[in-house]
């Protein structure tokens, strides 16, 4: 086992693949990417574990491939959550200030106000993330800790997601010897890679499409102002083509990712494609155009979701910096022009930035686990907005990994 204590292991427990990246924090803020480790998830629906031993092997067979590949032993991860059970809210605290100078320990009351909310016994807190500070009516402040006043207020995003959901993501890394250094969400994972600190300044929408939800993230003014999670992705594209083409669905897949495109007007009618078929029937060959005509609807539904979403949370006026498309279903050719035809807005493709190494990864596939190594070496600095109290999903974290070291 390494003895390093820079090393840290991203774990992305996604519905169509579990994606584990190893890397290690340099002291530029880079990370150095020693190994990388994928197997098809077998266990998830739409982001959600439904068959913990399904998605355990799942998990075993990533890791056997991340140590083979980096030569490192893996023993603590940080790992991702998502799907249709996140919910998020914006909150307001309001504190007196103690000796009229900022001190941590009124942060963290401020903090507490923040999000002493009533949430369903059903529901933990997962992040508390400050947008901005204000002293005595004085707002737009990052970083209080020893400035003047009497009152300091907080303004958050306060995302929160199921417990259980949590909790059985905890216990099938426990289950393959991991234990669990925190629960990040996907979005905000994969915000750590794929956006600049200019584009969080301006004002930009990360639109992560996988497998079986699209999530949404929206920066302002550096801070964190709505998130989402939306209940369709790539798997619906693959469903469709396997629907309307006939042939099973890992066919489909294998189709979608080879030969698929978000515009099928740019595709020349001659170009075909060779479709398996179902019941031992041999293949057959259909028209490539035909393919795109299946996938362009169903993309432009996806997108069209997400702008009604960016309405509806009164945040499409912020987006000066535009779209930012990341995870695997950014990757189909023809979808930078599909958004840029929705949303009327500048569309980028979020390929991972700031890693380094031979293992160095450039597809917005691996955006949230090349994220949660970010996440990591940055811990210290999202940790201290739990507040002085630990959080609840934290407690949650410990009581858990110490249930399966003490059964082992």
């Amino acid at each position: 086992m390494s003895s390093k204590s820079n090393i840290i292991v991203g774990l992305d427990i996604g519905t169509s693949y579990v994606s584990i990246v190893v890397g290690e924090a340099l002291e530029n803020s880079d990370i150095r990417v020693l190994g990388i480790g994928r197997s098809p998830s077998l266990g998830l629906r739409k982001g959600v574990v439904i068959n913990i031993e399904s998605t355990v092997e799942s998990i075993s067979k990533a890791i056997a491939e991340a140590e083979s590949s980096s030569g490192i032993e893996l023993s603590s991860v940080y790992a991702s959550i998502g799907g249709g059970h996140i919910k998020s809210f914006n909150s307001h605290g309001i504190v007196g200030i103690r000796g009229k100078e900022v001190t941590e320990a009124d942060i963290d009351r401020v903090i507490e106000a923040a999000k002493a909310i009533a949430i369903p016994n059903d529901r933990e807190i997962l992040h508390v993330l400050p947008q901005q500070f204000v002293i005595d009516g004085q707002d737009g402040i990052k970083e209080p800790l020893g400035m003047s006043g009497v009152r300091l207020e907080a303004r958050v995003h306060v995302v929160t997601g199921s417990v259980s959901s949590a909790q059985n993501i905890v216990k099938c890394a426990n289950r393959c010897g991991l234990t669990v250094k925190d629960i990040v969400l996907s979005s905000l994972a994969s915000a750590e890679t794929v956006l600049s600190q200019e584009e969080k300044e301006l004002g930009v929408c990360l639109i992560d499409i996988g497998g079986g939800t699209t999530d949404l993230l929206v920066f302002c003014k550096g801070a964190v102002r709505h998130t989402a999670v939306l209940s369709i992705g790539g798997s619906h594209i693959t469903g469709d083509i396997a629907s309307g083409l006939r042939t099973p669905v890992s066919a489909a897949e294998a189709i979608k990712v080879q030969h698929g495109s978000a515009l099928a007007n740019e595709v020349q009618s001659d170009e075909i494609v060779e479709v398996p078929s179902t019941g031992g029937r041999p293949a057959r060959v259909l028209s490539r155009q035909v393919l795109c005509e299946i996938i362009q609807p169903r993309m432009e539904e996806i997108l069209t979701l997400a702008q009604k979403e960016l309405i509806r949370s009164e945040c499409d006026e912020l987006l000066t910096s535009g779209i930012v498309l990341s995870g695997g279903g950014a990757a189909l050719k023809g979808i930078s022009d599909i958004a840029q035809r929705v949303f009327n807005l500048p569309i980028r493709l979020g390929v991972p930035m700031g890693m380094s190494g031979a293992q160095i990864i450039r597809s917005p596939e691996f955006a949230t686990a090349l994220g949660l190594l970010r996440f990591g070496a940055k811990s210290k600095q999202y940790t201290r907005y739990h507040a002085q109290n630990q959080s609840p999903i934290k407690k949650l974290i410990k009581r858990v990994n110490e249930w399966f070291s003490d059964s082992d």
